[in-house]
């Protein structure tokens, strides 16, 4: 069995509403009404990174770029598994995806100089506020390190990492050596949710926090448009049994059924 210590990534993003608003700069999106979360895709990461260690023999860290309240989310990922955590404090809006990248390779790197290795990297496929997909890719360059993007299952078999994910011809399975990074997608594993003991485990742990030691360069980002709403009608086709002859019109109109 090859011990496999995971560092998984998640990222401080506003939680999920009927309605979605941006701030007035159009830059981000306004959370004031609906609090923060970790999106999907970093939940099923999370929950994968605690798999793959606890059937290696491995460690799972949990790490991410953002304010100090982002602190909230990491205690989140150690009540359901993950054993250590990394704060690199940073303002999100002056950090861009290729900032977010250098400053998750720089720990990697530390860590390893300190005699941690770090066999494999999980991040969410995609950025659940500002739809970044550029992260993982700019990693795994960044490192030199193969990369899967879109994965909904990965672990470890014989020292190597097997994974599978939805290609435009159905499910895929590929196998990297190790080390590597990985883009999980949700659907392929179920989130756990903390138990009233995990959070209370998770209160004790110390989290490393560190500044990153480059000058961010930003995102480029223009602004965030939300697309424009969806106008919705209710048509009444009638009560009862007077409707089935407007019912069987509608069908063949649809197609659904023919004369």
């Amino acid at each position: 069995m090859t011990v496999t210590n995971v560092l998984v990534c998640i990222k401080r993003v506003p939680g999920t509403s009927g309605q979605i608003l941006l701030s007035d700069d159009g830059q981000s999106v306004d959370a004031r009404h609906v609090g923060w979360a970790v999106s999907p895709h970093e939940e099923c990461a999370v929950e994968l990174a605690t798999q793959i260690a606890s059937a290696t023999g491995g460690s799972a860290t949990v790490l991410t770029v953002g304010p100090a309240d982002a602190v909230e989310q990491l205690r989140d990922a150690l009540a359901v598994g993950c054993t250590a955590a990394v704060l690199v404090e940073a303002e999100n809006d002056r950090f861009g995806p290729a900032d977010v990248a250098a400053a998750i390779a720089e720990v990697v790197r530390s860590h390893e100089a300190a005699g941690t290795p770090v066999d494999l990297v999980l991040l969410g496929n995609d950025a659940a506020d500002t739809g970044d997909f550029q992260v993982p890719v700019r990693l795994a360059y960044d490192l030199e390190r193969p990369v899967l993007t879109g994965i909904s299952f990965c672990a470890v078999e014989d020292g190597q990492l097997v994974a599978t994910g939805d290609g435009p011809e159905g499910q895929e399975e590929f196998a990297l050596p190790l080390p590597a990074v990985v883009a999980v997608m949700e659907g392929g594993v179920a989130p756990r949710y903390p138990s009233v003991m995990g959070r209370m485990k998770a209160k004790k742990v110390a989290i490393e926090t560190v500044r990153p030691s480059r000058e961010p360069v930003g995102s480029g980002r223009v602004r965030l448009t939300l697309p424009p709403e969806q106008p919705s009608q209710v048509e009444v086709l009638g009560h009862g049994k007077d409707a089935a002859p407007a019912v069987v019109d509608l069908f063949e109109k649809l197609g659904v059924l023919s004369r």
